[in-house]
């Protein structure tokens, strides 16, 4: 068997570009992957277009020398946009694999741990009580035990920041009040605060409420300040989507600076890259969370990895079974009472509709907000 053919589609849903890969086979078989949307995404389709040069007319089942090939073949360690091409293309292959033997994925991964996966979800909500309230009604509608919030009140970017503490204390409080004791509801500031002493004043502030994780409370370059600020910190800590590979992770997991980690599969190199990456936190008692903003593939990939990696906590989703996720989709996975059940068909048992992707064309995409009006900077 030999790769004949790779294909991209960039589809626009929601406030983002999907980039999804295809890979036929001389054999007639072919896989799907995603690659992250990491901003520049036709420079992603770029990165796959090229890369697919590198390895036309080799076995598409020997993945990990294509990924060798791919990483190693760069001669400088890849950033982002090389890594989402990377990871879409590697999805593909195992999907490829999986329909090559009539297995799905997570039985060549190791096989199942678990027979369901647990997922959360973002209500969203500008106000403590709508958010309150658009969480309840997920809860009554999927079942969720498990959910996510950003911390910061609506309009923080021009508040006093012992406001911003008060308000993220509020939702928080308004959230508990309203899902009971038993919901865990993890914080997500998407690494706004950027002094680790005015996280940790955040985490303090909203510590009696018990929040499950509070994720990316600082930026995640500097891995001592994190370190740092999670030996401080009253909450567990979850960094880890903005890390690529084995070897950002390394570091990572060395300095103790996550509780819990969160790579993404369609950003830090792929499936089985994750797998290493989770395997090295399993060493260091650190429970993982993947990171899941994307598309129907990406969450297809990210069940196979949580149905075969066992310190898996729980898995970020976004609903796929309506609006434009379910159309560029021939058939998604759904949740049941709060879970994803194990996928049993072949690969990774979803396909992608290309016909409804090219209903919703690519849409430049660009960070609008990231200059505040005091001329600081910061990301949402």
């Amino acid at each position: 068997m030999k790769i004949d053919r790779i294909e991209t589609f960039v589809t626009h849903v929601g406030r983002r570009n999907l980039v999804f890969v295809k890979v036929s086979t001389d054999q007639g078989l072919h896989g799907i992957g995603e690659a992250y949307s990491v901003g520049p995404d036709l420079a992603t389709v770029a990165a796959i277009e090229d890369l697919a040069s590198w390895i036309a007319g080799e076995d598409p089942r020997r993945i990990e020398h294509l990924w060798a090939l791919m990483y190693n073949g760069t001669r400088f360690p890849p950033g982002p946009t090389i890594l989402s091409a990377i990871s879409g293309i590697e999805h593909a292959l195992w999907d490829i694999k999986g329909k090559a033997l009539g297995v799905p994925v997570w039985q060549l991964l190791g096989g199942a741990v678990r027979d369901r996966i647990r997922v959360y979800q973002n209500p969203g909500g500008r106000t403590p009580e709508e958010t309150a309230e658009r969480a309840v009604a997920l809860i009554e509608q999927y079942g969720y035990s498990a959910l996510k919030i950003g911390p910061h009140p609506a309009g923080s970017d021009s508040l006093p920041w012992a406001a911003v503490v008060r308000g993220a204390a509020a939702r928080m409080k308004a959230l508990r009040d309203a899902v009971g004791p038993d919901v865990d509801i993890g914080l997500d500031p998407h690494a706004k605060i950027w002094e680790p002493v005015r996280a940790l004043q955040m985490a303090r502030a909203v510590a009696e409420y018990d929040p499950y994780f509070f994720e990316e409370p600082i930026r995640p370059e500097n891995i001592d300040a994190m370190s740092a600020f999670k030996r401080q910190c009253p909450v567990p800590v979850a960094t880890g989507e903005c890390l690529y590979t084995k070897f950002e992770f390394r570091e990572l997991l060395a300095r103790e600076a996550a509780d819990i980690i969160q790579p993404d599969v369609c950003l830090m190199g792929g499936l089985l890259e994750m797998k290493k990456v989770a395997a090295m936190a399993e060493a260091h008692y650190v429970m993982v969370a993947p990171h899941n903003p994307m598309g129907p593939v990406a969450t297809a990939v990210n069940v196979h990895f949580c149905v075969s990696t066992p310190n898996v906590a729980v898995l970020e989703y976004t609903p796929d079974d309506t609006g434009q996720r379910r159309e560029i989709v021939q058939e998604p996975l759904v949740v049941k009472d709060g879970y994803i059940d194990l996928p049993t068909k072949p690969g990774l048992g979803i396909e992608i509709d290309e016909r409804a992707c090219a209903r919703y064309p690519y849409a430049p995409w660009r960070r609008t907000n990231a200059v505040r009006p005091d001329g600081s900077i910061g990301f949402n």
